[in-house]
């Protein structure tokens, strides 16, 4: 199995690429080892020292390296790799079990906006955050305040690039094809 690794503008996390999917839909992300409960291979990774976060897309995951940790890319790598290595040879399934989440239904006019914004996002967005090991997912729109608010997920989350990427990049997009947005928030 060769595993490909690429840096992400985020100097703390690393994407992990396995040749293999990793998740057949959507994103997961684990930002604790009790959240990594939810995975034999997010629990292995978790167990590695200096291991502070995961993110997981359909053909990649990203790792994000603690702060506080001593360790360099060049000594956490390895041990990742055999982590990542081990869990396909072992032939578990990622997750132990999928937890349906509880999504705002918006109808009518706002309904459509955000259909719209969703859509913007699963073809614009999404993909081009998802090169550098990242998402953006959607939380709510408030039709009132015009205030679109978004969750950074994987590489995206924390990265010192994030804020320019949501104001000049998503949010511009935003503006100009769905004029009811005025403005957007991370929701941490």
């Amino acid at each position: 199995m060769f595993i490909q690794t690429e840096s992400t503008p985020n100097p703390d996390v690393i994407k992990f690429i396995p040749g293999q999917e990793v998740l057949d839909t959507g994103t997961k992300e684990f930002r604790t080892a009790e959240d990594a409960k939810a995975s034999p291979l997010a629990e292995s990774l978790f167990a590695l020292d200096g291991v502070a976060g995961l993110f997981f897309g359909n053909d990649f995951l990203t790792v994000r390296r603690s702060p506080d940790s001593d360790l360099i890319w060049a000594q956490l790598k390895p041990p990742i790799l055999a982590a990542i290595m081990d869990f396909y040879s072992s032939g578990q399934p990622i997750l132990r079990e999928v937890v349906a989440k509880d999504d705002i239904v918006y109808e009518g006019e706002l309904g459509q906006i955000v259909a719209e914004i969703k859509d913007l996002l699963d073809t614009r967005v999404r993909p081009a955050v998802a090169q550098d090991g990242g998402d953006i997912e959607f939380d709510s729109f408030d039709l009132d305040s015009g205030t679109l608010y978004l969750h950074m997920r994987g590489a995206c989350s924390g990265c010192p690039s994030s804020s320019a990427t949501l104001r000049q990049g998503v949010e511009s997009l935003m503006k100009h094809y769905v004029p009811e947005v005025k403005s957007i928030e991370q929701v941490l």
